[in-house]
């Protein structure tokens, strides 16, 4: 069965585009007609395995796609349906191009002989490795649809979580760039032309004044030079993170930083706790879960301990044991931790802390919002004060000397 990609007209006449598979064009063409559409355009897009060289250009999937994919895939495969078909089934429902063509390539694999597994690691950028490697348990252990289930509320949660962070932070940073806005504004075009009168002013000028029309000078002037740098300052700050040891500096200064430092850590145990238990209650191994969790655990630090941990395991030592050692994970999270190992009940505990984790996240990031708000509206008032303050003082003194 090949991929077909077409452009067409709806009936309202609004163009339509998108890709369909079908053993032939004419299959195609019908197809598209029975939906309605008038096809404009129609070309084959893919053969039925794609290239390994083709894979890296697609681009990464948001966390809500995969997640309604995952939980579809779930859906249909408790409803008894063979793996082709549910595979069939949630490609025709997928809206985002990118992950529809991964998962007709992934059903045609598996028609041919692959396991599921093994044609979703052909996409790296789409599925990650915690991704299939509970697709690889689940089938290794004939729980497939369960797995799927654990995904879907590992992303949806994950994906929650996201949404509520970047809600609290979204008033904010409109507030920071409607200000900035402001700023440049009045810096480049209203500040210059107000300032001109005041340079005819034969008397002394007060000195916020001064710093008024120097600061407006040098932003009509020289605004490039300030962008120059500030991007400059950008570009080397990343490329310099991304180096082994400026990566663990900066990590390390995420942990450390007053007020958002125990935000980032609570942040970074909520996923290495979630991930684990999910890796662990989905038949992955502790080491080979403990492999996955250091990559995905989002700080260079924290990764360096767990991976320490896990050769610790390996020696034979307790997972709790080795973390304590690291002074790195709070006292809570090893002793729920040791709990767990003793009782045989790993999973459910870890997912306790997660739970536990992300509800301080959330109530952290709304305290943050909260004082974020007023500090931010006080700033504002001071640049605004201080430029009225020095528009006015020459003004007031003129008039006392027509006076």
């Amino acid at each position: 069965m090949a991929v077909f990609e077409y452009q067409a007209l709806d009936e309202s006449g609004k163009r339509k585009r998108g890709i369909i598979d079908a053993d032939s064009a004419a299959e195609a063409r019908a197809k598209l007609h029975q939906e309605g559409l008038h096809l404009t355009s129609l070309k084959e897009s893919l053969p039925s395995l794609i290239p390994s060289r083709e894979i890296r250009i697609f681009k990464k999937v948001r966390i809500r796609d995969l997640a309604i994919l995952t939980r579809q895939l779930a859906t249909l495969l408790s409803a008894g349906l063979p793996l082709t078909e549910a595979l069939s089934g949630v490609s025709e429902q997928l809206e985002n191009q990118t992950l529809k063509k991964a998962m007709v390539d992934v059903r045609e694999r598996v028609k041919s002989g692959s396991t599921l597994s093994s044609a979703l690691s052909q996409y790296p950028k789409v599925f990650s490795e915690l991704y299939v490697s509970m697709i690889r348990a689940g089938e290794s252990a004939g729980a497939l649809e369960l797995v799927l289930e654990r995904l879907a509320d590992y992303n949806e949660r994950h994906l929650h979580l996201e949404n509520r962070v970047r809600a609290a932070l979204a008033y904010p940073l409109f507030i920071v760039a409607i200000g900035l806005l402001v700023l440049s504004f009045l810096f480049t075009f209203v500040i210059p032309r107000v300032t001109a009168l005041f340079t005819t002013f034969q008397a002394s000028l007060p000195l916020p004044t001064i710093i008024l029309i120097k600061l407006g000078d040098f932003f009509k002037g020289y605004w490039w030079l300030l962008l120059l740098i500030v991007i400059a300052f950008i570009f080397g700050i990343k490329k310099y993170i991304r180096t082994e040891g400026g990566g663990k500096i900066f990590d390390r200064l995420r942990l450390r930083i007053p007020l958002f430092g125990p935000l980032n850590q609570r942040i970074a145990l909520a996923r290495f706790s979630r991930t684990l238990a999910t890796l662990l209650a989905g038949g992955v191994p502790l080491l080979g879960a403990l492999e996955i969790v250091k990559s995905i655990v989002g700080n260079r630090v924290l990764s360096e301990v767990i991976e320490e941990a896990g050769e610790s395991v390996r020696r034979g030592e307790s997972l709790a044991a080795s973390l304590t050692r690291s002074k790195v994970f709070p006292s809570i999270v090893v002793r729920m931790i040791a709990s767990g190992e003793k009782s045989g009940n790993l999973e459910d505990l870890l997912y306790r802390v997660a739970d536990t984790y992300d509800s301080e996240v959330e109530a952290t990031v709304s305290t943050l919002t909260a004082l974020l708000e007023p500090i931010l509206i006080l700033l504002m008032g001071l640049v605004v004060g201080f430029i009225v303050l020095a528009i006015l003082l020459p003004i007031f003194q003129m008039s006392q000397a027509i006076r």
